[in-house]
């Protein structure tokens, strides 16, 4: 396609910063620029419609770790590694949230809540339960978890669960659309439906080769987590995780954020419906991809556990089903890296989007300081 002088001098001259990505990351990098360089020419390119990766299509939990899930970091990773990773998913929540508004992302502290049906697991956690309250209450000022009986009816796990009575949730729809409404208030451009296939960089320029169109501009940032390795050459692995929502249940009282299985499956409560995720322990290796899509293995355990755990004795129907693609790797923080004298990017963000891609958006800006 050939472009007008007119279209040409107003997306694609003169251009100071370009950001590959349009989810949480990408678009908090543009405010933060913005902020700093209040004459900048901004452009954010996006190969979708809507953001692509996982930044709407997540479950919307405002999380930063169950406690089996801390319990399992602390293997991998040392105290002070685990401490720093949650106090960021801390910080990066608070951000959002002063950032955009309980209100306009319809932020609720319902409590979060960890659920067991292996008895042996459930007391090796436990076990764990005080030390990893006293690591974190520098970060909380008082015990991030504690032990309850359920209340929700549920079937087929123990009677005692863990509280995480920091733990909340949003709607991730109304987090993306008023970023995107800060975005076009300050006068910065997305492109959609454009999709960067490679870049270049010559002096002070980089030239960046699209689908649709080849352009320059003064400085790259790439912010496409599980699709980083499209354009980058790092240690990021794509991870889809699959989803259903159900039709609004009459009278649901379930109220909360849940973790099942380590974390492997999670629910939540939304609009009446349950919001119904996970599975991809069942499969590792079909769903370490970029493509979307659902599997049959994955969906009917969601729909087995769905039917027999959360909603036993309900009657109920699935209305929709989709997936994101997370960004995940064998270390838990995100890489946040200069690649050269033009071109920075900010991947990995190991399926924490909502809780450290306020944070990670704004260090990526950060790094032309």
């Amino acid at each position: 396609m050939n472009y007008s002088y007119w279209e040409y001098k107003e997306w694609f001259s003169n251009i100071d910063f370009t950001i590959v990505g349009s989810g949480i990351v990408g678009l908090n990098c543009a405010l933060e620029l913005r902020k700093k360089h209040p004459k900048a020419k901004i452009l954010i390119l996006e190969k979708g419609i809507l953001p692509q990766g996982a930044s709407t299509k997540n479950a919307g939990f405002a999380c930063f770790g169950s406690l089996s899930e801390i319990i399992d970091d602390l293997n991998t990773h040392s105290e002070e590694e685990v401490y720093n990773l949650v106090e960021k998913r801390w910080n990066g929540l608070q951000l959002l949230r002063k950032n955009l508004g309980d209100s306009n992302i319809d932020f609720q502290q319902n409590f979060g809540y960890e659920l067991f049906n292996d008895k042996q697991f459930f007391e090796e956690c436990l076990a764990q339960k005080e030390n990893i309250n006293k690591l974190l209450k520098p970060i909380f000022n008082a015990d991030v978890f504690l032990v309850e009986e359920y209340k929700f009816g549920f079937k087929n796990v123990l009677p005692n669960h863990f509280v995480n009575i920091f733990e909340g949730q949003i709607n991730t729809g109304k987090m993306v659309s008023e970023l995107v409404s800060k975005i076009q208030k300050n006068g910065i451009k997305i492109l959609n439906n454009i999709s960067v296939e490679s870049f270049s960089e010559s002096g002070n320029v980089v030239e960046v080769k699209t689908d649709k169109i080849t352009f320059k501009t003064n400085k790259l940032f790439i912010a496409t987590n599980g699709f980083a390795n499209k354009l980058l050459n790092e240690k990021v692995q794509p991870a889809r995780a699959q989803v259903l929502i159900t039709k609004p249940i009459k009278n649901l009282q379930i109220k909360g954020t849940f973790h099942l299985d380590k974390g492997y499956y999670y629910f939540r409560n939304i609009d009446d419906r349950i919001l119904f995720g996970g599975g991809r322990n069942l499969d590792f290796k079909t769903e370490q991809t970029t493509e979307f899509g659902e599997t049959e293995i994955i969906q009917n355990e969601l729909e087995r556990i769905l039917k027999t755990t959360i909603l036993p004795n309900t009657n109920v129907e699935i209305e929709h089903r989709w997936s994101g693609i997370m960004g995940v790797g064998n270390q838990k923080k995100a890489i946040v890296k200069q690649l050269s004298n033009n071109v920075f990017f900010g991947v990995r963000l190991g399926g924490m989007g909502i809780a450290i891609g306020s944070l990670i958006g704004k260090e990526l800006a950060e790094l032309i300081d």
